[in-house]
């Protein structure tokens, strides 16, 4: 396990239509060499210099927790504080960096996506609430059930995969309670499979513009329940969660990457960079120029102090 531990993070690769730096753990692949992975915050940090640049991972869910000392993350185009008890949802895609303060203990939890899948196959609620990066506080039921998954993890007895196999389930699912009790949003979603199948084909079809009347083609629903169905679980119509996908892709591109705005047009599946400009402004309320100069005004500032 020693030597498969020190290639998880190393080996990267950067793909030529995704200029955001991918992380290959466990080489990106459904089957783990291991049920899970379970390491502290301070084994790979301290590698680092405690800072890990921005990079996302597209199969693995990550969740890390802070005992001691603290820190910064970017999780896309948010930045979020870590205090000590400080719980971090990571799920695969979403753009990360840390930054810790030297020493800081805690402990790092690394999932393949495929194992969400069939623990949460029934649960579509927790997997929708793990499926957003937020920062919340763990609590004492979330920080004991990882010190038991790390000692599993570290020990050969018998029996071990399927007791890792029952933590990663209670974890999941106290991380999901986290989840709903800092997040009122979280709280008032309705339970509905449609949104469910909806949320998965949005994530493989966003880039192609889909309109609300393709998706409910395909879920053989009518456009109207499709958005009677997202307005009760998040508020908005369908076609809002459509705009936010692709928006969230574009902040994702136009905060780590040097790409110009054309060309980040281009890999969202924009043939006229003017229209990109003008979804991006009616959804954010600023020009993606705009939204890029003020992220950078606010890293000058915090470099400044």
């Amino acid at each position: 396990m020693a030597e498969t531990g020190r290639d998880l993070y190393d080996s990267n690769m950067l793909r030529a239509s995704d200029p955001v730096r991918n992380y290959s753990l466990y080489g990106e692949s459904e089957h783990l060499p291991d049920v899970l992975h379970c390491e502290t915050i301070a084994e790979r940090s301290v590698l680092h210099d405690w800072e890990l640049a921005p990079h996302r991972h597209d199969r693995l869910h990550q969740l890390l927790l802070l005992r001691t000392g603290g820190g910064m993350t970017r999780l896309d185009d948010r930045e979020l504080t870590l205090p000590p008890g400080a719980l971090v949802n990571v799920p695969p895609h979403a753009v990360h960096a840390f930054t810790f303060e030297p020493g800081t203990q805690g402990l790092v939890v690394t999932l393949a996506d495929a194992m969400l899948d069939e623990l949460l196959g029934r649960d579509p609620e927790v997997r929708r609430v793990l499926s957003r990066g937020w920062v919340a506080e763990a609590g004492a039921e979330v920080d004991d059930v990882m010190s038991q998954l790390a000692r599993e993890y570290a020990q050969l007895s018998p029996g071990r995969a399927l007791v890792l196999r029952g933590l990663v389930a209670t974890l999941l699912g106290r991380t999901a309670r986290v989840a709903n009790s800092a997040d009122p949003v979280a709280q008032n979603m309705a339970k509905s499979y449609l949104l469910h199948r909806f949320e998965t084909l949005l994530e493989a079809h966003f880039r192609e513009h889909w309109r609300v009347e393709d998706y409910a083609r395909v879920l053989a629903v009518s456009p109207t329940h499709l958005s009677r169905v997202t307005r009760a679980a998040t508020g908005g119509p369908a076609s809002r969660l459509i705009d936010a996908r692709v928006i969230r892709e574009a902040r994702r591109q136009l905060a780590f990457t040097h790409l110009s705005v054309t060309s980040i047009a281009g890999t969202l599946g924009f043939v006229d960079p003017a229209q990109f400009t003008r979804v991006f402004t009616r959804v954010t309320g600023h020009s993606p120029r705009a939204f890029r100069g003020r992220l950078a005004t606010r890293s000058r500032a915090a470099g400044a102090t």
